[in-house]
């Protein structure tokens, strides 16, 4: 490192468990957030912040006013752009040492493998079963670690996949549910400040895998209901042998 990133990394190399020899893993490690919204403003500017040199966004929707009560790292003047573009344009004034690979797409099984390859994490901060259990089947396949976030109104879960340390995200809801079974934000609202909570627990996963450090959310799903500040961690079983995306894997 040189002497700018020593100081703008003081805090981190600080600690015991980061130093100047953690502080370069993350420089050298690339993370991939699927979506650019609601989770994916606070991981993205938080992992920025904190220095992990390669970030990929993926993201087909543009920015509009409804965004803006908790997509943070869109601003006003972002209004009708490709939140991809918005997003690196924030990140870069936060932290222009950052490379931010851009996909302004939707990704499905013909696209998903080839992005997913050139990273080291996956983070799902998307607000779609479908693209939640694609997230989980590819990263399952390709031996991927990821983050998995989830949110509405007040509440939030997360949990993390580490191959051959715990349940996948098939493992334990199986399915998607059929079309309208879960009110989506959209139909019942969420507060914005849950985003920022989940969204940075995700990072903070993220971080932790790359370094080596404490605990993940493996093998459990931490619940948080903001209007109470209860949080709840509930533990997984350690695999589900039916599971059509890691049945058969050895966990």
């Amino acid at each position: 490192m040189n002497d700018e990133q020593r100081e703008r990394y003081a805090r981190h190399i600080r600690l015991d468990e980061i130093g100047e020899e953690g502080q370069e893993k993350l420089l050298s490690s690339r993370v991939l957030i699927v979506g650019a919204g609601g989770l994916g403003s606070p991981i993205a500017m938080y992992l920025a912040a904190a220095g992990v040199g390669t970030i990929g966004i993926v993201d087909d929707d543009n920015v509009d006013l409804t965004n803006l009560q908790r997509q943070i790292i869109h601003t006003t003047q972002s209004i009708g752009t490709p939140k991809t573009l918005s997003a690196r344009e924030r990140i870069e004034k936060l932290n222009p040492e950052i490379f931010v690979n851009t996909y302004c797409l939707r990704i499905d099984s013909e696209n998903v493998k080839s992005i997913f390859e050139k990273y080291d994490f996956v983070l799902d901060a998307t607000d779609n079963f479908e693209t939640k259990f694609l997230v989980n089947d590819t990263c399952v396949e390709m031996g991927k670690p990821f983050s998995h976030g989830g949110i509405v109104r007040f509440r939030g879960q997360l949990m993390t996949y580490v191959p051959g340390e715990g349940p996948c995200y098939r493992c334990i809801f199986e399915e998607p549910p059929e079309p309208g079974a879960v009110p989506s934000c959209h139909e019942v609202g969420v507060i914005g400040s849950i985003c920022g909570m989940i969204g940075s627990m995700q990072s903070m996963e993220a971080v932790k895998y790359l370094l080596g450090i404490g605990n993940l959310l493996t093998g459990q799903l931490l619940t948080l209901d903001a209007l109470t500040m209860e949080i709840r961690k509930i533990p997984f079983p350690k695999r589900n042998v039916n599971c059509r995306a890691c049945g058969k894997k050895s966990l």
